[in-house]
């Protein structure tokens, strides 16, 4: 009998070597700790939530029966992280990016030279697949989940406010997630 652990490898492994094209594909050795895993939650939350707990760099995809698939991520560094309440509002492969002005402010000669933007693809910064995060009173805040081809950036807070997890971990998820999905950041602790 096929359980929830052996379906989901399966899966990931499907994800890793036939949705991303061989030249994003990480060839960095993703630690057994990163891997997404069926977890009992603590507390209940019904089926298809997305909640992100940056302290622990970790996302969760609520299933039914108390369980989640729990994702290694990275977070919004500093005050650029805002925790708050989302639904997906559109979700994309291989998105096109363009910086915010605040990043080509923060980082000119880092981001300047997109200000046009980038097409998507393997050294996009947006990765794989994204799903956007819309609020009510803003529509698109520019919050992004992301796919990384950075897979050292995992468990750090680095990115400028994104959610990002590792090309074949965000496929995977991107796959089950349907628009309007609620999105619930957590703040990070203290603040």
């Amino acid at each position: 009998m096929t359980n929830r652990r052996t379906f989901l490898s399966g899966a990931l492994a499907a994800a890793a070597t036939t949705a991303v094209p061989a030249a994003a594909q990480q060839t960095f050795v993703v630690p057994d700790s990163w891997q997404p895993q069926v977890v009992d939650m603590p507390e209940r939350y019904r089926p298809g939530v997305i909640l992100v707990y940056p302290d622990r760099f970790s996302l969760f995809w609520t299933l039914p029966d108390g369980k989640a698939i729990r994702y290694a991520v990275r977070v919004g560094r500093g005050d650029l992280y805002e925790p708050g309440e989302y639904t997906i509002g559109a979700k994309k492969e291989w998105p096109a990016w363009t910086p915010t002005p605040d990043m080509i402010a923060r980082e000119p000669e880092r981001w300047g030279q997109y200000a046009d933007g980038m097409p998507g693809g393997p050294n996009n910064p947006l990765g794989a697949r994204a799903l956007y995060l819309f609020q009510p009173h803003r529509g698109d805040t520019f919050l992004r989940i992301h796919g990384t081809n950075q897979p050292e950036s995992i468990g750090r807070a680095v990115s400028n406010g994104c959610v990002g997890l590792l090309n074949p971990h965000m496929i995977h998820l991107y796959d089950q997630v349907p628009m309007e999905t609620r999105v619930y950041l957590y703040p990070k602790a203290g603040v």
